[in-house]
């Protein structure tokens, strides 16, 4: 049986203004300057750089005429020509930061080109004497290069491979003979299996000295020791006095543990940062400004504005004629929501960081990481009455030029912390503070966690050992033995 009801429903939808203005928040200068280029490319009503007024651009804006003069045909959708020509309904374009001028550009440096790390090596073959079938093995054992210089593959493996897709039929002692002639290659240790095959292929190349010879022996025969930090196994093991195995140390804690970073033609993908603000301190006060890159120059096509106004002039109102200024309407709202947009963009930024900054005063002009107060995203939605996503979009991914260095404006966002006072403080102070404690320490005896505890506890810091573990992880700092030195 059919029924009629009627419902009553609320809902809440974003509309596509409000979708595209949080997608270009979200986007880095660099990104930013991307997404422009591309609207640019995909809609000819919009133009960049300044607007240049015409006295008949003016004429059009003052013209009273009315609808009487359009042919009164019906079509799909009404088009009010007018709108599109009045300055009413166009506001500036012109939409330059106010702290900003073209002196103020940011100008990328470019990278050169070089080649690749793989094609580096497959260059060297050509110095070493090879057969045919051995030459095919090597370059095989290049490709199986990574970044960092290592095969991290066995022997066995790349046999089946050479059969399976290079239709090379050998045995592993055949490839082992090639691989290692491919170690010789430069830099020095690449083609390594092991951290401990690279170090020694690299001591190998080293003059003899009583040191080096030393390090080679404690890599063959003691390398888990060594790598432990077992000092007293090595002395006993190796039967050395502790200056010997400071020297021997100290050798080889100046190879390189990754041959492939050193090329300087390592093709690896690098980020390029460009920060978003920058933050000076001028008499005492800090001074905000935007990057001149967020705050294009941008405008409607004049070319767009004398069609309608040929469309406006006609007595004839062809379909084709209706169909092309339909187009053209669609072009001129697109072109005026992105550039209100980033507008509103350039507002918000400006709005948060101008924010941020005010709430991290002491420590922006200090640049001491221990002033930094707890600051959630909350706290600053609250301050300037937006809501918190939009606030992480600003702060995930933008970049602020501090005297103090290019820093990530999620860095200075960080939980709270009683200290012995009952007083909030920032975990990154804690952070600072476990950090200074350990370069303080001494290195025969390095602070256990929970040494470590009892340190912060009586700075007024009172956390637990765990804590303190995971802290110094975040930091990225080893555990107590492996911060042993002799």
């Amino acid at each position: 049986m059919l029924k009629q009801q009627l419902n009553l429903k609320l809902s809440q939808k974003l509309s596509p203004q409000q979708i595209q203005l949080m997608k270009l928040i979200q986007l880095p200068t660099q990104a930013f300057e991307q997404r422009i280029k591309q609207e640019l490319e995909e809609n000819p009503a919009l133009e960049d750089g300044k607007e240049e007024r015409i006295d008949e651009y003016d004429d059009l804006v003052n013209d009273n005429s009315s609808e009487d003069d359009y042919d009164n045909e019906t079509i799909e959708t009404e088009i009010d020509v007018d709108e599109y020509l009045s300055d009413d309904e166009i506001p500036s374009y012109r939409l330059n930061a106010n702290n900003y001028s073209p002196d103020d550009d940011d100008k990328q440096v470019p990278y050169a080109a070089g080649t690749s790390f793989t094609q580096h090596l497959k260059t060297q073959l050509s110095t070493i004497r090879l057969d045919e079938t051995e030459e095919e093995i090597a370059e095989f054992l290049v490709g199986s290069v990574d970044e960092s210089g290592y095969i991290r593959r066995s022997i066995q493996d790349i046999v089946d491979d050479l059969a399976f897709t290079q239709n090379i039929y050998t045995d592993e002692e055949k490839v082992e003979k090639v691989l290692q002639k491919v170690q010789r290659l430069d830099p020095a240790g690449v083609g390594a299996r092991s951290l401990e095959e690279c170090l020694i292929i690299q001591l190998n190349r080293r003059e003899a000295t009583k040191a080096v010879e030393l390090a080679k022996d404690i890599l063959e025969r003691s390398f888990d020791h060594f790598s432990k930090k077992h000092y007293k196994k090595l002395l006993s093991r190796h039967d050395i006095s502790e200056d010997e195995l400071r020297d021997a140390i100290d050798v080889i804690e100046h190879l390189n543990p990754k041959p492939g970073g050193a090329y300087s033609g390592n093709t690896r993908m690098v980020e390029h940062v460009i920060p978003d603000f920058t933050i000076k301190i001028e008499d005492g006060e800090l001074q905000l400004t935007l990057n001149g890159r967020n705050a294009p120059e941008m405008h409607i096509s004049r070319d767009y504005n004398n069609m309608l106004k040929g469309y406006k002039e006609s007595k004839e109102k062809t379909k084709a004629q209706k169909d092309a200024v339909m187009f053209i309407k669609q072009k001129l709202d697109a072109a005026k929501w992105f550039i209100e947009a980033i507008k509103q963009r350039q507002q918000t930024l400006m709005v948060t960081m101008s924010s941020i900054m005010n709430y991290q005063k002491e420590y922006f002009l200090t640049g001491d990481e221990r002033n930094l107060r707890p600051m959630i995203l909350k706290d600053i939605a609250d301050e300037i009455e937006m809501d918190v996503s939009t606030v992480s979009r600003v702060a995930n991914s933008k970049y602020v030029d501090t005297p103090y260095g290019t820093k990530l404006i999620k860095e200075f966002f960080s939980e709270s912390m009683k200290n012995d006072q009952g007083e909030d403080v920032s975990t990154r102070e804690i952070k600072k503070i476990l950090e200074m404690s350990i370069e303080e320490e001494d290195k025969r005896k390095p602070l256990t966690d929970e040494k470590l505890a009892k340190v912060l506890k009586d700075k007024g810091y009172p956390i637990a050992r765990r804590t303190v573990a995971k802290y110094r992880e975040q930091l990225d700092i080893p555990v107590a033995r492996l911060r042993k030195e002799i």
